[in-house]
């Protein structure tokens, strides 16, 4: 047995939600969601579709950002490889780019322009016309900058994994952590707009938790106690019987 993909997937994927419940993102994704289906916003929220008209487009959106995102996680691992050598430099250098992240993250509801809410308006009726594949890689592309602090965050984990697989991985967990909301608000629009509502309503309190939580996972990693939990967290789920990031 060798140890398997790294837990830190689990980040991952809590790395993508704070990205889903972003200012950037989360405002337009009733925009998007009725562009790539081709229902109106009053369809959605009187239940007059089909789950099925729906959630399809809907997954093939989010198939699609997600091959977009995994594909830079598997370059960033692919770029951190040529320092594989010098392994405890890298993570010293991911860990504090992680930390100035996760500061930035902090600033965002205290500065503007870094709290604005995006409105292209142009690329959600575009998103429509191209269908839900261009349109979930335009999303990964045109939002990359926008999400830039958590994105980035797994972007530089990604660049410290030991095979450009193990790195696609973990971008595919930050995506996975971006298309479930997605894909509920799909099945159940009304109730998780609601939910958003609530969000947005606690918005502070969420970006300081989240931003306490990149810079611990920054700090973690530059003092290689990242390492260290993850081979605890294994055989913490090796004694459950439940590690699934195992492989033989």
């Amino acid at each position: 047995m060798t140890g398997g993909v790294d837990t830190t997937v689990i980040a991952a994927f809590a790395v993508g939600f704070i990205s889903f419940i972003s200012p950037c993102v989360l405002p337009l994704v009733p925009g998007y969601l009725s562009a790539v289906s081709g229902y109106s916003l009053a369809d959605m929220k009187s239940g007059d579709r089909g789950l099925a008209k729906i959630l399809l487009p809907a997954i093939v959106f989010c198939l699609s950002f997600t091959a977009v995102f995994v594909a830079l996680g598997m370059t960033a691992t692919g770029l951190g490889s040529t320092l594989q050598d010098s392994r405890g430099t890298l993570d010293k250098v991911a860990g504090a780019i992680i930390i100035a992240l996760g500061v930035f993250f902090l600033l965002t509801p205290f500065v503007p322009r870094l709290n604005k809410e995006w409105r292209p308006d142009a690329l959600i009726s575009r998103a429509g016309s191209g269908g839900p594949l261009i349109a979930g890689a335009a999303f990964a592309v045109a939002w990359s900058p926008c999400v830039g602090p958590t994105l980035g965050t797994i972007l530089s984990a990604a660049a410290t994994q030991d095979t450009v697989g193990k790195g696609g991985i973990l971008l595919a967990f930050y995506s996975l952590g971006l298309a479930v909301p997605f894909l509920l608000t799909a099945v159940a629009f009304t109730r998780m707009t609601t939910a958003f509502a609530w969000l947005r309503n606690h918005y502070l309190i969420i970006t300081a938790i989240s931003g306490a939580i990149l810079i611990t996972m920054g700090v973690m990693l530059f003092t290689g106690e990242l390492a260290n939990l993850n081979i605890k967290a294994q055989e913490w789920l090796d004694d459950l019987g439940l590690n699934f990031f195992k492989s033989v």
